[in-house]
């Protein structure tokens, strides 16, 4: 027997040796479902199975009573699979059994019937192989708020809208402290206190991207702002580091070369003509009127979210240490918005163990909160949207100096010169005294 014979009987020996049961094809050894969790949104309840490798599967529905079932071939189960029913939407229950051998069958019990959808995903970060499950409720109302034409909002003094969105969530827990407390739950903390601040604010309504433990994709999150015609979107977040020293928050602003990126998918994209870039839409227009209109668009954007980035960092070094002395810009997918002027703040480093407590304790995420809401409301009050209450009804603004400031640096806080600061206070040089209550300049 040659040489190559024997190559390809070997081959064959060894693809006959991959059939499995019912002609499917076996690639790997059996998988074993190591986990079980379960989240609920507004829109859908979500199942992951934790697997130690990818799994071939079959998966269907059935009637009196309403379940799901899931075949998973060539897998096994080593523990049983209990989750939180509070979490759990529309699953009342979790039950396993082996059908056939070699088949390993998941059912979940449905208090009513749902449509679905799966994937299995790969390896990510500290996740291995997921088969994610989706059920939507049949009988659920449509929550996707339409997007609509620029003048139904041009009602007089409606309220400045500030979409607040806390990272994470579901069976994406964020960086963990050394502690173990996951940033999904001291940022969704922080997002409602500072939702809590906002309402406070006259003239100011919050709408909270996400309210429970639940995963909402990055666009998701920012389009939902734009449905619900957000003047600023902030995103909440608490850094990690490897070295358990560093510390301090940051407020990033999306990066040039992200904003460049993310012009070239929406003019790509066929979908994106429909969306409408500062109250125009793009449907109809040609890709040269197209591309004029969403620069200009973008640029706004970008310019507006580093004036409030800047408003919000400055009000953040007032309460607490900073990472850098600058606001910084990175190529974050949930700050691409065409149209929403939009920040991401890193409130403290969750791999410090001082600031792991600290993002824990309720008084300093309202402090946190505070200074973030008062930042983000001296922007408003310079920069109000047109026809908004804050435009109607500005009044002066004045600022209590504090230890360390300068007549710089408060200029630059506030968007104005030094020279109009100093005639509106009767300043003849630049030397301020600590407690002194300055007349902010709104013209």
């Amino acid at each position: 027997m040659t040489k190559r014979l024997v190559m390809a009987w070997i081959v064959g020996w060894m693809a006959l040796g991959t059939l499995a049961q019912g002609g499917l094809i076996r690639t790997a050894a059996a998988a074993e479902v190591s986990g079980f969790r379960v989240w609920t949104d507004p829109d859908k309840t979500r199942a992951v199975l934790d697997l130690s490798g990818r799994a071939e599967y079959r998966l269907f529905t059935l009637k009196n009573p309403d379940r799901v079932v899931i075949d998973l071939n060539g897998s096994e189960l080593q523990h049983s699979l209990d989750f939180q029913q509070e979490h759990a939407g529309i699953i009342t229950g979790v039950r396993h059994g082996a059908p056939d051998e070699g088949t390993l069958r998941v059912v979940f019990d449905l208090s009513e019937a749902g449509k679905l959808k799966s994937f299995m995903l790969d390896p990510t970060g500290q996740y291995g192989h997921r088969l994610v499950i989706d059920l939507y409720p049949e009988t659920g109302e449509a929550r996707a708020v339409p997007v609509r034409q620029y003048a139904d909002m041009r009602n007089s003094e409606r309220d400045v809208v500030v979409a607040i969105d806390a990272g994470h969530g579901g069976e994406d827990p964020g960086a963990l402290g050394p502690r173990r407390t996951r940033e999904k739950d001291v940022v969704l903390a922080i997002a409602k206190e500072l939702s809590k601040a906002i309402d406070n604010l006259p003239g100011m309504r919050a709408v909270l991207i996400r309210d429970g433990d639940y995963y909402i994709p990055h666009r998701d999150r920012y389009e939902k702002a734009r449905q619900h015609r957000a003047d600023l979107f902030v995103s909440i977040h608490a850094d990690a580091f490897h070295n358990p020293r560093v510390a301090g928050g940051s407020v990033f602003i999306l990066s040039n070369r992200g904003a460049s990126s993310e012009f070239a998918r929406r003019l790509a994209d066929s979908e994106n003509r429909s969306d409408l870039i500062g109250g125009v839409t793009l449907k109809d227009k040609d890709d040269m009127l197209a591309s004029v209109l969403l620069d200009l668009s973008q640029s706004a954007t970008l310019e507006a979210s580093s004036l409030v980035a800047q408003s919000v960092f400055s009000s953040m070094r007032e309460v607490g240490k900073t990472h850098k002395n600058r606001v910084e810009a990175a190529n974050f997918l949930v700050l691409k918005s065409p149209d929403v002027p939009s920040i991401l703040v890193e409130t403290a480093f969750i791999s410090n163990p001082a600031e792991e407590a600290r993002l824990k304790d309720p008084k300093w995420q309202r402090k946190m909160a505070g200074a973030i809401a008062r930042g983000v409301q001296d922007y408003f009050v310079f920069s109000p949207p047109p026809g908004t209450w804050i435009a109607a009804n500005r009044k002066p603004v004045r600022y209590r100096v504090m230890a360390g400031d300068t007549l710089g640096g408060i200029a630059d806080r506030y968007r104005v010169t030094v020279y109009s600061l100093r005639q509106a206070n009767g300043l003849k040089g630049d030397i301020i005294r600590v407690g002194t209550e300055l007349l902010i300049p709104t013209t």
